[in-house]
């Protein structure tokens, strides 16, 4: 049951309040003044305020003010019969939902109370799931080799620099880019990713640039492509080193000019994008063999980040291990599994030539078939050697 915490120094207002919100199913705290508001904030979990501006002691605004400081902010709603255009504009600035003048229209009242309650419960849900992706993004690893990494993404995030990405398959090219866009000043922004492996020739200045109705058979509608839906945030362009000439002459014009044109269209458009690039080939021989545009390469390689192999990285892997055995059991809703010493010696020893990735569908397979504590024997019978 949602709680609500009506601070009024009329205790006619706080009364009829009350009774309406009860009514609704709320459990309804009361508060005569700014000060005493206060002190129920901190000490109740309080999910949204009604409160009144002109008050003795503390006024409104200040509540608000201070409460935008603590840990846990309720949503507010402030309510008033001295309000001006100029003291709702300040309250929203400071953080209010809403502002309601009093006498409040009770169906307005209500309705706005909905919606602020939904507004709190769907950044609970966003602080959570970012919590959850944070958690599923983490680096982890203590060796040198992965310090140097950490230690240049700190370094390069929080500036607007394109970064090429480098590395085998499976060492988390994608993951580097992650992390870097959420340490950057764009972490607000969408972080957008296109696999150009993935993607047809023929189809991929589509898919970057989007496409005019009409501008080719398929085309039965105007459709924006990556670098507008990246607009404030990040584009994360994987497997570069795949990508047609045609495109990349477009993307080194994006990169120029921060301007691109739809497929079919005639009309530039400005964009306001970070982009960061990966690749597992060589591109320097790429450009050697005609492959791959050595102006692009200059454009995109601002700063060059080389990902370890995981075989240059050995003693991270019983850290990796342990994660995957806690994912894989979250993922599974059962107990997470314990592994033998014996085991992860057994599995430092693999080449893994699939990385990190090949680690983790190693790690699952154990999950799935080896004994409740994985044994070395496990690891010989399951691990694919």
């Amino acid at each position: 049951m949602p709680k609500i915490l009506i601070i009024d120094d009329e205790k006619a207002i706080r009364s009829t309040l009350k009774e309406i919100l009860e009514y609704e199913k709320y459990e309804i705290l009361e508060a005569q003044d700014g000060e005493q508001g206060l002190e129920m904030i901190q000490k109740h979990e309080v999910d949204l305020v009604l409160c009144d501006i002109k008050m003795p002691k503390i006024d409104g605004i200040e509540v608000l003010t201070k409460v935008g400081t603590l840990d846990r902010q309720p949503q507010f709603i402030m309510i008033s019969a001295h309000g001006s255009i100029e003291t709702a504009v300040e309250a929203t600035k400071k953080g209010a939902f809403d502002f309601v003048p009093k006498p409040p229209d009770l169906n307005r009242l209500l309705l706005t109370v909905r919606n602020a309650l939904d507004k709190k419960n769907l950044v609970q849900e966003t602080t959570v799931l970012k919590k959850k992706l944070s958690k599923k993004l983490d680096m982890v690893g203590s060796s040198e080799a992965l310090r140097q990494v950490k230690e240049t993404i700190e370094k390069v995030a929080p500036t607007d620099a394109r970064v090429l990405i480098t590395g085998p398959n499976g060492t988390g090219k994608e993951l580097v880019a992650h992390w870097i866009h959420a340490k950057s000043n764009r972490s607000s922004g969408p972080f957008i990713a296109v696999n150009c492996a993935a993607i047809p020739a023929e189809l991929i200045e589509s898919e970057l640039f989007g496409h005019e109705k009409g501008s080719f058979t398929s085309a039965l509608k105007q459709r924006q492509g990556k670098f507008e839906q990246a607009s404030e945030g990040t584009l994360f362009l994987d497997e570069v080193g795949d990508m047609s000439l045609s495109a990349q002459a477009k993307v080194l014009r994006a990169l120029q000019e921060h301007k691109i044109t739809r497929v079919g269209g005639d009309k530039d458009i400005r964009i306001d994008v970070r982009v960061l690039a990966a690749t597992n080939k060589d591109l320097k021989k790429e450009i050697k063999e005609g492959n791959f545009r050595e102006d692009l390469y200059h454009r995109l390689s601002v700063i060059l980040i080389q990902v370890p192999s995981l075989k240059d990285r050995v003693e991270d892997i019983p850290l990796l291990v342990d994660k995957f055995l806690e994912d894989i059991a979250a993922e599974y809703g059962t107990a997470k599994k314990n592994i033998q010493e014996a085991a992860l010696e057994k599995l430092k020893k693999n080449p893994w030539t699939g990385n990190i990735r090949e680690l983790r569908n190693v790690v699952e397979r154990l999950v799935i078939l080896g004994n409740h504590e994985i044994s070395e024997d496990d690891v010989k019978k399951y691990a694919d050697y």
